[in-house]
C-alpha cells in the first residue's frame, strides 16, 4: 500500500491523539465562550467563592439600581452622573487606553470605588497612592475617621494595601492599616472632585468572606453611597494589541489550561511511542565465524538431509548471478537469454550450457560434485579473455 493511504495507516495513532486534543480544545473554547464574563473575580454574576453575587443582590434588595457593564462599548453608553457610584473590578484587564476611558467617564460620577487598582489605573487617574502588601492577620480595625468606615473591622486574607505618596495632607486617608512603621491600608480614601476609594482588601466583597467580620457592612456602605451603581468588569478583549502591561493579560482565560492539556497530551504521546524504541546498543558478537566455515557448515547440513536438488539449485543460481554480472546482462534476464549470452562468450553449444545451468539431473553426491566442477569451469571460460 502506497500513497496517502499508507501514510495515514502509519500515522493513525498520532492522528487519533491530535484529533482528540483538537476536540477537547473546541469544547473548552465553547465552554469558555458561554461563561465569558461570569467567572471573573468580583463579577456580580459569579456565584463562586471568588465572585460577588451576594453583595450585588443585597444592594439591589436595598433599592440600589445595579447596572453591570462588561465591555468598553457598554461602559461608554452607561449613565454616569453625580447620583452614581462607579465600581471598577478586574483592573488587571485594563490597558493604558481603556484605563484612560475609565478616568474620563468616571470624572462625572458621585463616587468611585476601585478594587485593587494596578499601576496602569493609578497612573490614569493620577492617584497619589502607592501599592504594597498587607499580610493576613487578625481583624483589621478601621483606625480612621471616615464616616463610612469608622468603627468597622475587616476579616480578609493576604491583600494589597495602599499608602499616600508625596507631602502629607494631600487628601489621602488610610483605613484598616496593616502592621509596620509605614503601614499600607486595606482601604484608602482620596478626597478630590470625585470621592475615590482604593480597596486593597477585595476579599470583603467576595461571596466567600462577605459574611465575616464587618465585611458586609463595609461593602454595602462603599457601594451604596448613591442610588445607582455602575459595576464595571473590564474585558481584556477591549485592550488593543500592545496596549496592556503584560502579554498574559491579553490571552483568553481558558488558553493556559488548554496549553497545559496540549503539553500533557504531547508528553503522553512521546512516552507511549518512545517506550517501543530502546536506545541503540552495540553488542559484540560472542564469536567470529569465517565465511568458509559458514559455507562448509551449510554444505554439511545439505548433505545430512540429502537434499541434493536444493544444493544444486543454489550452486546454479549463484553461478548464473556471477556470470550475468560479468557479462553485464540486464537484471531479470531469463534462462534462455543467459544461455545464448554464455554460448556466445565461450563458443560452447547452447544445449551444453543449458544442461549445466539447468537441465542436468543430480542423482547422487558424485553427480553434485561433477556439477559444481562444471559450473566453475563454465565461469572460468566466461571470465577468460
Amino acid at each position: 500500500m502506497t500513497g496517502p493511504a499508507a501514510w495515514l495507516r502509519r500515522h493513525r495513532a498520532v492522528l487519533a491523539v491530535g484529533a482528540g486534543v483538537l476536540a477537547i480544545l473546541v469544547v473548552l473554547t465553547a465552554v469558555a465562550a458561554r461563561s465569558a464574563g461570569r467567572t471573573a473575580d468580583l463579577d456580580p454574576g459569579n456565584a463562586e467563592p471568588n465572585g460577588a453575587r451576594a453583595v450585588a443582590r443585597v444592594l439591589a434588595d436595598r433599592g440600589v439600581a445595579v447596572s453591570v457593564v462588561r465591555r468598553a462599548a457598554a461602559w461608554e453608553r452607561a449613565t454616569v452622573d453625580r447620583g452614581t457610584t462607579v465600581l471598577v473590578t478586574s483592573p488587571e484587564n485594563l490597558g493604558r487606553s481603556t484605563a484612560g476611558r475609565v478616568a474620563a467617564r468616571a470624572a462625572g460620577a458621585g463616587a468611585l470605588v476601585l478594587a485593587a487598582p494596578g499601576r496602569t489605573l493609578v497612573r490614569a487617574l493620577d492617584l497619589p497612592v502607592e501599592a504594597d502588601t498587607v499580610p493576613a492577620g487578625d481583624r483589621a480595625e478601621a483606625g480612621c475617621d471616615d464616616p463610612l468606615l469608622a468603627g468597622l473591622s475587616l476579616d480578609v486574607g493576604p491583600s494589597s494595601g495602599y499608602r499616600g505618596t508625596g507631602a502629607p495632607g494631600r487628601g489621602v486617608t488610610g483605613c484598616f492599616p496593616g502592621p509596620g512603621d509605614r503601614p499600607a491600608a486595606l482601604v484608602v480614601r482620596v478626597d478630590r472632585a470625585v470621592l475615590t476609594y482604593a480597596v486593597g482588601g477585595v476579599d470583603l466583597l467576595t461571596n466567600d468572606r462577605v459574611d465575616r467580620g464587618d465585611n458586609a457592612a463595609a461593602a454595602l456602605r462603599l457601594l451604596g453611597q448613591r442610588d445607582r451603581l455602575v459595576w464595571y468588569v473590564p474585558d481584556p478583549r477591549d485592550v488593543p494589541a500592545g496596549d496592556a502591561g503584560s502579554p498574559a493579560d491579553q490571552l483568553p482565560g481558558g488558553l493556559l489550561p488548554a496549553l497545559w492539556l496540549v503539553a500533557a497530551a504531547v508528553l503522553a504521546t512521546m512516552l507511549w511511542r518512545g517506550r517501543r524504541l530502546g536506545a541503540l546498543v552495540t553488542e559484540p558478537l560472542p564469536v567470529v565465524v569465517k565465511a568458509i566455515e559458514s559455507t562448509r557448515g551449510r554444505g554439511r547440513l545439505y548433505r545430512r538431509v540429502r537434499d541434493r536438488s536444493h544444493a544444486a539449485a543454489i550452486l546454479r543460481a549463484a553461478a548464473a548471478r556471477r556470470i550475468g554480472s560479468h557479462l553485464r546482462l540486464p537484471a531479470g534476464t531469463d534462462l534462455d537469454g543467459l544461455t545464448r549470452a554464455v554460448a556466445t562468450a565461450t563458443g560452447r553449444d547452447p544445449a551444453d550450457v543449458l544442461d549445466v545451468l539447468a537441465r542436468r539431473p543430480v542423482g547422487d553426491d558424485a553427480a553434485l560434485t561433477r556439477l559444481a566442477g562444471d559450473l566453475a569451469a563454465l565461469e572460468r571460460e566466461v571470465h577468460s579473455p
